[in-house]
């Protein structure tokens, strides 16, 4: 039993109960030997008394120990005493993320990303000591006053959940990964599902999936699509949208494959958010695509008089809700039935002969299309609006664009504009009074002037003060740089470039250079060598274009053209022109990489609805309870939702599918004034005036709600 004030350990005295939690109580103390506060958590006496979960425990807390990282509550200790099991940990003095929503409702997207990158550092940290969590929530991630962001308890899910600990005890399974939920085996990647489902809780204020009960719960997370963040918070960027979204894939082969990668996309939202760069890789559509072999052909022999190949796709599309082993199965039961009913028979097969050859036929004529296409286009045959485009942008056909104007601009918006006109921003800071911080104060290149498309530019910008020394990372690893820069309260991005001097991976250059100064919490720019450049290939920017002009631009670029789908985009200006390419413009991608592609049909219809009782129309003074009063909505586009007649309020109402914002409602009901009899006091005379009759109009204006709200 512990008290407050008893020393455990022979040099941890316990000054206070500082927090409880399914498993375990947490204490302050101090550490007598290293005179330091730590954090003991205590396992409670139900888990201390299960022997097996003890040592498991005690295994796992031990490999946490080895873990050192500034985004990881480290853990120094553990011990036991008297039947009391502890861990002694490094004590965060702060809240937890899940408090810390609760208190401001929801985050803003720019500490979102900060936030999920700071945790992502932290587990990637541990995946790479083959360490997995297994239980990131909200409540398992602390931000200190200093505002670092802390993961806890990693060890601790591993062992609770091999001991076949309750789900109440392990915490929410609110954000337990879909593979979780079965039972199943789970690795880096359930990490990586569970923080999306944290990061959607912080950009959105909720969890995704809820129920009545856990099992509820988890059958969501198995079967259900998870609901789009901006279904709730409308102004969430498209990237990070996409980024929750991969995260969160039902299948772990879909997800992000390690915390490097999402580290990246986070930090790419974090200067392009309204870029859709984020790829899902759909690992049967890559299976799809690769070259047949003679195997493969033999064995497409062997099961054509059973089924074709079209046929065996559908079916395997069908069944993508199935667990990847089971698929696995399936395929190595089927090859042995067929083996067993076809033995080794490899004969000729007319019927798969005749395709072969008709494919062979539809590829050398759409290949001979394709070359007579561009030899036409070469010699001026086939435009399809070409000359629009060259006359539009701001390149002429000596590959040079025109310089911007930039004095005066935010430097995220200028470094974006640049990057898009194909020329690399390189930054330097100025202490100025005449500028606020952060927007460019001139450019080593004039606004008007002509300039060589990958040409760098010279920004200087301004700061406050000083600001901080930028760290001299040239000649670093890709890896070491971003963690000097990080650790001096710097945010790291990284752009690849060949150079055939400095090995791949290393630092070419930095911008701003090291050792001048720059605002704490700036944007250092590392150019990371890729080596020698080989296949590899710049992708062009399709954006804006059709179709047909975005199929040309990256065949000349060496790429190819994969799924060309329709979708809707609000930017008016690009309907029936390209509104997303599956590659970031600018990123280098083997030669022949497939280039999936949307266009846009136009904005998304939007409609609206309403819900809501319709009060009585007191706004009237006549008005008297039990009239009889006739009640007309209508849209602004003059539709009736409504026309009845009523002696009693509030009228429910519920429509949906409403194409017009606004509406009113109009109350007409019959006002009868009684007949009054007055007499003339002189000469006695009666006079009788009758009543009136009059009919009453009361219109009110209604705002009706937009449906997915």
């Amino acid at each position: 039993m512990i008290k407050i004030g008893m020393i455990i350990g022979e040099r941890y005295e316990i000054l206070e109960k500082i927090g409880t939690g399914g498993m375990s109580d947490v204490y302050k103390a101090k550490d007598h030997k290293l005179n330091r506060f730590v954090a003991v958590k205590v396992l409670k006496q139900e888990f201390s008394e299960n022997a097996n979960f003890v040592s498991k425990f005690r295994v796992e807390a031990q490999a946490a120990a080895g873990l050192m990282h500034p985004n990881i509550v480290n853990v120094y200790d553990v011990g036991e005493e008297g039947g009391i099991h502890y861990i002694v940990m490094e004590l965060v003095e702060g809240i937890t993320l899940k408090k810390y929503i609760e208190k401001k409702a929801r985050l803003s997207v720019k500490e979102a990303i900060s936030i999920a990158i700071q945790v992502s550092m932290g587990i990637e940290a541990a995946h790479s000591n083959h360490i997995i969590h297994r239980d990131i929530k909200p409540q398992n991630i602390i931000i200190s006053k200093e505002g670092k962001v802390k993961v806890t308890d990693f060890g601790i899910a591993k062992a609770a959940t091999s001991n076949t600990i309750t789900s109440n005890v392990m915490g929410s399974v609110h954000y337990t990964s879909p593979e979780q939920a079965r039972g199943g085996y789970s690795d880096e990647k359930s990490d990586i599902y569970s923080l999306g489902i944290t990061m959607f809780e912080m950009l959105t204020g909720r969890v995704p999936f809820n129920g009545e009960t856990t099992v509820a719960i988890a059958i969501k997370h198995i079967q259900e699509e998870l609901p789009s963040p901006r279904e709730y918070v409308a102004e969430i960027p498209i990237s990070v949208e996409q980024i929750v979204y991969k995260c969160c894939q039902k299948s772990p082969d879909r997800r992000y494959q390690s915390m490097n990668e999402l580290i990246t996309d986070l930090k790419q939202s974090l200067m392009n958010p309204d870029e859709d760069f984020v790829k899902v890789v759909d690992p049967d559509e890559e299976a799809s695509t690769r070259m047949i072999t003679d195997k493969d052909m033999a064995l497409i022999k062997k099961q054509s008089d059973r089924r074709d190949s079209m046929d065996e796709a559908m079916r395997l599309k069908k069944n993508t809700e199935q667990p990847h082993r089971q698929y696995e199965e399936e395929d190595e039961q089927e090859e042995v039935d067929e083996d067993e009913e076809d033995g080794d028979d490899e004969d000729y097969d007319p019927k798969i002969e005749r395709i072969t050859t008709v494919l062979a036929i539809v590829a050398a004529l759409l290949i001979g299309g394709i070359v007579i296409f561009l030899i036409g286009r070469a010699f001026g045959m086939f435009r399809f609006g070409l000359a629009d485009r060259e006359d539009t942008k701001q390149e002429d056909q000596s590959g040079k664009v025109e310089m911007i104007e930039v004095e005066g601009k935010p430097l995220d918006k200028v470094r974006r504009a640049l990057i898009e006109m194909g020329l690399t921003p390189e930054i330097e800071y100025e202490v100025s009074s005449a500028y606020e911080e952060g927007i460019v104060i001139r450019a080593n290149v004039r606004a008007g002037e002509m300039v060589d498309k990958d040409s760098n530019v010279v920004l200087t910008v301004a700061q406050k003060s000083e600001g901080t020394t930028v760290p001299d990372v040239v000649g670093k690893s890709k890896s070491e740089a971003t963690s000097i820069l990080e650790q001096a309260g710097f945010v790291v991005t990284a752009i690849e470039s060949y150079d055939s001097t400095v090995q791949s991976g290393y630092v070419i250059s930095q911008s701003p250079d090291g050792e001048t100064t720059a605002p704490e919490g700036s944007t250092i720019t590392i150019r990371v060598s890729q080596g020698e450049e080989n296949t590899k290939v710049r992708v062009p920017n399709v954006i804006g274009e059709t179709e047909e002009n975005a199929i040309v631009i990256l065949t000349e670029n060496g790429l190819s053209v994969g799924t060309i789908s329709q979708t809707n985009n609000e930017d008016a200006s690009l309907v029936d022109k390209v509104c997303y390419q599956s590659y970031s413009v600018g990123s280098y991608v083997d030669k022949g990489t497939v280039i999936d592609l949307r266009v846009s049909i136009g904005p998304a219809e939007v409609t609206y609805k309403y819900v809501d009782n319709i009060s009585a129309p007191t706004e009237d003074e006549d008005y008297r309870d039990g009239m009889s009063v006739a009640v007309t909505v209508i849209t602004a586009d003059g539709t009736q939702l409504l026309n009845t007649q009523t002696t009693s309020f509030p009228v429910p109402i519920n429509y949906s599918g409403i194409k017009s914002s606004m509406g009113t409602i109009q109350f007409r009901f019959t006002v009868t004034t009684e007949a009054t009899t007055t007499t003339d006091p002189n000469t006695g005379e009666i006079t009788t005036i009758e009543g009136t009759t009059m009919e009453k109009t009361v219109t009110r204006e209604v705002v009706f709600t937009a449906e997915g709200r």
